[in-house]
C-alpha cells in the first residue's frame, strides 16, 4: 500500500566524493521504478572550512566554500538528471554529520535513504559509523549502493532475499518494486542446528529457489559467493526477525554486522 502522498520520497546522503554518481544513478533507478521524487543532502564539517580565528576572514571563507560545495552538487546531479529526465532536488549544510543529517531525517521524513559503501579502511569506519546511525534514526528502507553495480530502470532487477521467505511484501513499494524483478526469486537462508548438508538449493514455487546454509565461521563469506555467482543485483534484508522466523531456526543476523561482507547492493527494510 502507498503513502498517502502521489510519491515516494527518497533522501540520497552524498559525501560528494566519486562514487556519489553510481549512488545517485541508483537512487534514481530506484525512484524510476516505484515513482519515487530524490533530494540530495550533504553536511560539511565546520572545521574543514574554518582554519581563520579572524571573524571576517572566517565568513569570506564559509561564502566561498558554500560556492564551491553548490557548484560540486550541481556538477553531480546535472548530468544524471540529462541522462534519465529526471529532475533532482538537493541542499547541504555546515555542522556535525550526524546533527544534521539526524535533524534532516525527522525533517523531511524520507521513505528511503541511500547510502553508499566506502571501500577504504579508513572511510569504511567513517561509513559504518554514518550507516549504523542512520539505521537507528530512520525508521524506513534503506538502501546501500556499490561502486560496481547500477539499478537501471530499463534492467531488470536479480532479488536476493536474506532469512525470510518474502519479506518485499513488507514493503510500501513492493507491488511497483515486483514488476521490475526477474522470476523466479532467489531465497537464501542462514540456519543453526541443521542435518542438512551445507548448501541445499531447492524450487519452492515457480517464482521462488530457495538457497538454505548451516551456520559455521565461513558461512558469510561462502553466502557472498553465491550471490556473485547467481548474479544477484539487490540483496532484501529483513532488519525485523518474527516468531515464525525464530521457529524455522533461522539465524538472527546482525545488520550492521553483515553490511561489510556483501559486495552486492543492499536494500535494508524498515522497522
Amino acid at each position: 500500500m502507498k503513502p498517502n502522498r502521489n510519491t515516494y520520497r527518497i533522501l540520497v546522503l552524498s559525501d560528494l566524493h566519486k562514487s556519489s554518481s553510481t549512488m545517485l544513478k541508483s537512487a534514481v533507478g530506484l525512484a524510476k521504478m516505484i515513482n519515487a521524487e530524490i533530494e540530495v543532502f550533504h553536511v560539511t564539517k565546520p572545521s574543514d572550512i574554518v582554519a581563520s580565528e579572524n571573524q571576517l576572514s572566517a565568513m569570506r571563507t564559509i561564502n566561498s566554500k558554500h560556492k564551491t560545495i553548490d557548484k560540486k552538487i550541481q556538477n553531480l546531479i546535472t548530468p544524471v538528471e540529462k541522462d534519465f529526465g529526471m529532475n533532482i532536488a538537493y541542499s547541504f549544510a555546515f555542522g556535525n554529520l550526524k546533527n544534521e543529517i539526524g535533524a534532516y531525517i525527522k525533517k523531511r521524513q524520507p521513505d528511503i535513504i541511500v547510502l553508499g559503501k566506502r571501500k577504504s579502511k579508513l572511510l569504511k569506519l567513517i561509513g559504518d559509523s554514518i550507516t549504523e546511525f542512520v539505521l537507528n534514526a530512520h525508521d524506513g528502507v534503506v538502501l546501500i549502493t556499490t561502486d560496481n553495480d547500477v539499478l537501471l530502470p530499463n534492467k531488470e532487477i536479480s532479488l536476493g532475499l536474506l532469512n525470510s521467505s518474502k519479506p518485499f511484501l513488507n514493503l510500501a513499494f513492493a507491488e511497483d518494486l515486483m514488476e521490475h524483478i526477474q522470476k523466479p526469486l532467489k531465497s537464501f537462508k542462514i540456519i543453526k542446528n541443521s542435518t542438512a548438508v551445507k548448501e541445499v538449493s531447492k524450487v519452492m514455487d515457480d517464482e521462488t529457489i530457495e538457497y538454505v546454509f548451516e551456520q559455521n565461521d565461513g558461512t558469510i563469506k561462502n553466502l557472498a559467493n553465491y550471490l556473485s555467482k547467481n548474479k544477484i543485483s539487490l540483496l532484501l534484508i529483513d532488519r525485523e526477525q518474527k516468531d515464525s522466523d525464530k521457529a524455522k531456526k533461522l539465524i538472527r543476523l546482525d545488520t550492521n554486522s553483515v553490511i561489510g561482507k556483501f559486495n552486492t547492493p543492499l536494500l535494508i527494510s524498515g522497522k
